[in-house]
């Protein structure tokens, strides 16, 4: 059986040039019940300077993805299928972190809240992601 460290090896390094390496997302803690993400405001801004609304959803897809990635196990695969995000709050510097947590575990779909916040811990940004999971197609 393969440990939750190498799932999340073998997600982190699936495919060449990932949107996380160019974001600048790190993982900084996974469990079956919680993933935590990072991610720089500086390089993620919009044109007047605030934390792009975009990257708060690729921090919540990245996370949430990984979450249902490690429920799915090492013959399934995980893929987004809704995603949905509500900004609270602007963010201009310093670091986000994303925080996804399960709200629905299936055997088809895995659904998870992923909350976002500053660095003095305020809500940011609100998401829901629900991923398909799928039979790992051959040759992976």
């Amino acid at each position: 059986m393969t440990s939750e460290n190498d799932r999340l090896n073998r997600v982190l390094t699936a495919a060449e040039e990932q949107l996380t390496a160019l974001m600048g997302i790190e993982i900084v803690e996974w469990a079956p019940d919680r993933v935590v993400g990072t991610m720089p405001v500086a390089g993620n801004r919009q044109p007047y300077g605030l934390l792009h609304g975009g990257a708060n959803a690729v921090l919540a897809e990245t996370v949430g993805s990984i979450a249902a990635a490690l429920h799915a196990g090492d013959e399934r695969i995980a893929v987004g299928l809704e995603l949905t995000c509500t900004h609270h709050r602007a963010v201009t510097e310093g670091v986000v972190t994303g925080t996804a947590t399960p709200v629905h575990l299936g055997r088809a779909t895995a659904t998870y809240d992923i909350v976002i916040t500053d660095e003095k811990d305020r809500r940011t940004c609100s998401a829901r992601l629900t991923c398909v999971l799928r039979d790992q197609p051959p040759g992976q």
